[in-house]
């Protein structure tokens, strides 16, 4: 997951369809979140093994592949064991929400999308508790090597990027 000071949530968006990853980046830089889009597997694994991602954003299908197979495999990419994934689909699939939710994927989003509910279930999936207690876990290990007094304002910067929902 992401940790220095200045960033906020890294999203990896992985869609065959140039559209939908163009609408949902937009949509999501628009809110303040950096986001990386894949057309592919190859691509995708590239962005897992490189980039301290805080959410994975799935469509069911990819290409010819299943969306889900693709993330159980990313999600044995060392780091990214705890990153959420949230699939979405426009597809008419039976069980697709059960499915989806065994394949480790925190929320689902049906397509076309509504912007609001987008950003709702990003911020949701950012704030579940394993994510917040690994950065944490990354603030107290950077904090053992730099001096008391600045240790609290590394506190907000390890907390950055996470949305708190209101409701």
């Amino acid at each position: 997951m992401s940790s220095t000071s200045q960033e906020h949530a890294v999203i990896l968006i992985i869609d065959d369809d140039a559209i939908t990853l163009t609408d949902i980046a937009t949509v999501l830089n628009m809110s303040g979140y950096e986001c990386h889009c894949a057309r592919d597997r190859e691509t995708a694994t590239k962005a897992a093994r490189t980039l301290a991602l805080d959410l994975m954003i799935c469509d069911v299908n990819v290409g010819d592949e299943s969306g889900l197979a693709l993330c159980r495999d990313l999600r044995h990419e060392p780091g990214m064991e705890e990153v959420p994934v949230m699939f979405m689909s426009s597809a008419q699939i039976p069980d697709i929400v059960r499915r989806s939710h065994d394949a480790g994927g925190a929320y689902y989003l049906r397509k076309p999308f509504d912007p609001e509910v987008l950003i709702e279930l990003v911020g949701k999936a950012l704030w579940m508790p394993h994510l917040v207690q690994t950065r944490v876990s990354r603030f107290q290990a950077a904090a053992e090597t730099v001096p008391a007094a600045p240790k609290m304002g590394r506190v907000m910067e390890a907390l950055q990027g996470i949305k708190i929902p209101l409701a």
